[in-house]
């Protein structure tokens, strides 16, 4: 990277990072409620909030001065190794997050860990066939959607109860051995690594069909080192990925956190938010911000060196992925999904989502309820149902408008320099709150506050991909040959993003139903008694162990989207491939009927 773009990407994460928690200063604020009688609270549930009360907390903490000198005043006392004292316990700040990051950074080891043998285990099957020039059929990867579906929270729970309670093979809280890593890194990992892998395995089989690997094979190098340099040409452009996921393994894992009694930094920002803890809030944040630039520039360094000189001279190879047939099975998977989310919606429309019978509280499944019932004695098919519509439309328009902004943002890296590593630290639960400061809490704003961090995926993969591609010597060709900016776009550009794009938005689409509701769960988003998925999961999820098929139903639905989506996506590619195919014949047919 030259100097120039180095020094943008640096000034704008500093920009980026200072815009940032200035807005989380001014999060009391914003949220129009009192910030004495937020902390008041938070200290005691039980004092009255008398006026003398809520006046001696503004003059202890120095409210009355403003937002901005009580930022300045905390941002004077960093470079003294003073984060300031937190408004709830009185207790000195950088000591509480520090050790929360301890024990978030060694959480995140175990964590990444299982991603990547997640990751790796996805790809096998296609790392084996593609080193032996085996590879005959595509895959769809309908078993990594699956995977990546599971909501982590009811993953812990079931490691919880399976290897905690009834085996005993773990412990089931807490965070006192080596051993009490285990369950919270299983449950954090595999839908992590599952993605990542999706992603991977979709690049792979591009990377097996270049001339260097044919070559390889025919003069007899061994699979494992055709294998290693295939993973080694596939991994730039999934290497972006890993960001999101290493930051939303710190500071997104609240829920597992909470399942587990895991005091990690995730928790604290949540807590510190909650209660309106500036302190806290704004140097959790800080660590945040920081996690995530270090944690960018690493993989970016680790990108450009996998790439090699060949990205910086313009010699890079394309990968284009081969035309491979699709197995009869995926069109049986696929419309099986569909089958049984139409069965599910219909029956559940034809039952009332609101009706309350508190003397059939968290009934099993049974002929009058398929589903079983939840802890008021609704009917959970008929919440199913109701909720379909409303789950995925939000869902789509949220994911659409996140590909959107990622796209533009990706393609104008002079703009978005460090704008995406510092916007992949927020979690979306406090973009929620800032979000309903300005709004108030409602469905609308839940998918903005979504939108506001959603875009950062997809901005880095198109920013990657983007640079590969420029880089490569068919663009090179086309420019010498005189082709515009627009002709590039559109007939170059355009089509080396888009499959790779639609991929990880489908395996995202799961995600974003369940972080929509944990915003509704918290107040920010969608209210009850609306039936709506991820609201069915995070309303819930405290029954999981007792009654677990008020989540099972939930989570089935959202797994069976998820395989819908990416088989779907796979069908549709291979109609597309036979329609390419066949215009190519018909091509070949009418030039030599003309050459006769």
């Amino acid at each position: 990277m030259g100097t120039g773009p180095a020094w943008r990407a640096g000034a704008g994460r500093l920009l980026a990072g200072a815009a940032l928690l200035t807005t989380v200063a001014l999060l009391p604020w914003l949220s129009r409620i009192d910030p004495a009688l937020t902390v008041l609270r938070a200290r005691s549930g039980e004092q009255d909030p008398t006026p003398e009360a809520l006046a001696a907390i503004r003059e202890r903490l120095g409210l009355d001065d403003g937002p901005l000198a009580l930022l300045g005043r905390w941002l004077g006392g960093l470079p003294r190794g003073d984060a300031g004292t937190s408004w709830v316990s009185g207790e000195p700040v950088l000591p509480q997050v520090t050790a929360a990051l301890g024990v978030s950074l060694t959480l995140l080891t175990g964590a990444l860990a299982v991603t990547l043998a997640t990751a790796a285990a996805v790809c096998a099957r296609t790392v084996f066939l593609g080193s032996r020039r085996r590879m005959r059929y595509g895959r769809a990867g309908g078993g990594a959607a699956l995977v990546a579906a599971l909501p982590k929270f009811m993953l812990a729970s079931i490691l919880v109860t399976v290897g905690g309670v009834w085996l005993r093979w773990f412990p089931s809280g807490g965070w006192e051995e080596p051993a009490s890593m285990v369950l919270p890194s299983l449950a954090l990992g595999l839908p992590s690594g599952a993605m990542i892998g999706g992603l991977l395995d979709q690049a792979l089989p591009a990377a097996f069909h270049e001339p260097w690997a044919r070559t390889w094979h025919v003069v007899g190098f061994p699979p494992g080192h055709v294998a290693r340099h295939a993973v080694r040409r596939a991994l730039p452009a999934v290497l972006p990925q890993l960001l999101p996921t290493l930051v939303g393994l710190v500071g997104g894992a609240v829920a597992v956190e909470k399942i587990f009694n895991i005091p990690g930094l995730g928790r604290v920002v949540l807590d510190a938010a909650v209660a309106q803890d500036l302190p806290v809030l704004q140097t959790g944040t800080l660590v945040l911000i920081m996690l995530g630039t270090a944690a960018g520039l690493l993989l970016g360094a680790l990108r450009r060196s996998l790439l090699g000189p060949a990205l910086r001279d313009g010699a890079l190879p394309a990968l284009h992925r081969p035309p491979l047939a699709v197995k009869r099975s995926l069109r049986y998977a696929a419309g099986f999904c569909a089958v049984a989310l139409l069965l599910l919606v219909a029956a559940g429309l034809a039952k009332d989502p609101l009706h309350v019978d508190t003397a059939a509280r968290l009934l099993p499944p049974s002929a009058e309820h398929p589903l079983g019932t939840d802890s008021l004695g609704r009917d959970l098919l008929a919440r199913l149902g109701h909720g379909a519509l409303r789950t995925t439309a939000v869902a789509a328009v949220v994911t659409v408008a996140g590909v959107a902004a990622g796209l533009l943002l990706g393609m104008l890296p002079r703009v978005s320099a460090g704008l995406t590593d510092v916007a992949s630290t927020l979690p979306a639960v406090l973009a929620g709150m800032l979000v309903a400061g300005l709004a108030g809490p409602s469905v609308l704003g839940a998918a903005l506050a979504v939108c506001l961090v959603g875009w950062t995926p997809y901005a880095a993969q198109v920013s990657a991909l983007l640079e590969q591609e420029r880089a490569s010597e068919h663009i090179a060709a086309s420019i010498g040959l005189g082709a515009g900016r627009l002709h590039l776009l559109r007939r170059h550009l355009l089509p080396a993003l888009g499959p790779a794009l639609l991929r990880n938005a489908l395996l995202r689409l799961p995600t974003t139903v369940l972080v929509l509701a944990s915003l509704g769960f918290l107040g920010l988003g969608e209210q009850p008694p609306t039936p709506e998925w991820g609201r069915l999961l995070s309303e819930n999820q405290a029954y999981a162990e007792l009654a677990p098929w008020t989540v099972l139903g939930p989570a089935a639905a959202l797994a069976l989207l998820a395989v819908l989506a990416v088989t779907g996506a796979a069908l549709g590619r291979e109609v597309r491939a036979g329609r390419g195919e066949r215009a190519l014949v018909r091509a070949r047919r009418i030039s030599s009927a003309s050459a006769a």
